[in-house]
């Protein structure tokens, strides 16, 4: 159904289903008929290949996706949009759709099973209330993808993409630049949805690393990252000791030996300098 653009064709087909947008699943379907096709695209939807959907509310983006890939499996949560989603993409025969919570799926095991080996891609339309730990379960299940193309607030956007060092980094930052690269793809203006939102949002791809970043100790190097991060407004010094318990004195001499300022503020740190901060932590035991 190549319509779905149309408000007065998405009202129709929601008051026959009896469907009414659920603010607690901050539901807003796209009505801009440019985004998706760029979105499949950028998202790198194509002939011998899959794609993830996660979210896709009445098949706006689905459908794009599945005019350019091989196969489509897409998981929605709202078991009210079935029926829905079985009327407004009847036509595509490489689709199956699930409804399911994406955040308790096996996600690695659905991609063996519904993949066969053929490169797979992400594409999410999400809702700022799930972002992060949707962002967070793709990066950290280590699936096998090229990458996460998804829709997200603008502000979710600046936290996601920012350069590790900066303001706008927190932990979630550190993360998203561990296991991939991100970059922001466009802008999607506020009257690009129905209902409208009370902010713009923005499309971005996660370029999932091939090899990750040589560490110490991956679990002690997010248990650093985590921590420091929530006393973000104090001295290294301050957050380290604080937020891990390390001594005071023992905490200053891991960062002397790390080459890191004691009075430096979490958010100033590049992840070389969390690389080193978990190895010379790493050494001391001064942190397990």
């Amino acid at each position: 159904m190549d319509n779905l653009y149309d408000p007065a064709v998405i009202k129709k087909i929601l008051s026959r289903h009896g469907f009414t947008f659920s603010k607690r699943l901050g539901q807003n379907f796209l009505i801009n008929p440019s985004v998706c096709p760029r979105i499949a695209e950028l998202g790198g939807a194509r002939p011998d290949g899959g794609v993830l959907e996660i979210g896709p509310g009445i098949g706006v983006l689905t459908n794009e996706l599945c005019k350019n890939a091989k196969k489509v499996v897409a998981v929605e949560l709202d078991g009210r949009l079935l029926p829905i989603l079985s009327e407004t993409l009847s036509e595509h025969k490489n689709l199956k759709i699930i409804n399911a919570d994406v955040l308790k799926l096996d996600l690695n095991k659905l991609l063996a099973e519904e993949f066969d080996g053929m490169p797979v891609t992400v594409c999410a339309n999400l809702p700022y209330y799930i972002t992060s730990p949707v962002v967070m379960k793709l990066l950290e299940d280590r699936l096998p993808v090229e990458s996460v193309t998804t829709m997200v607030q603008r502000e979710a956007a600046d936290r996601l993409c920012a350069p590790l060092g900066t303001r706008e980094a927190g932990a979630v930052t550190a993360a998203v630049r561990f296991y991939s690269e991100p970059e922001k793809l466009f802008s999607v203006g506020r009257g690009s949805f129905m209902p409208s939102p009370n902010v713009d949002s923005e499309v971005i791809r996660l370029n999932i690393r091939k090899t990750l970043p040589q560490v110490a100790d991956e679990k002690l190097y997010f248990k650093i990252v985590r921590g420091v991060f929530t006393m973000r407004r104090k001295t290294l010094l301050n957050a380290l000791s604080g937020s891990l318990g390390i001594d005071k004195a023992a905490a200053s001499e891991v960062l002397k030996s790390a080459g890191i300022s004691p009075t430096a503020r979490p958010e100033q740190l590049r992840g070389e300098d969390f690389a080193a901060l978990c190895e010379e932590l790493s050494k001391s035991g001064a942190a397990h």
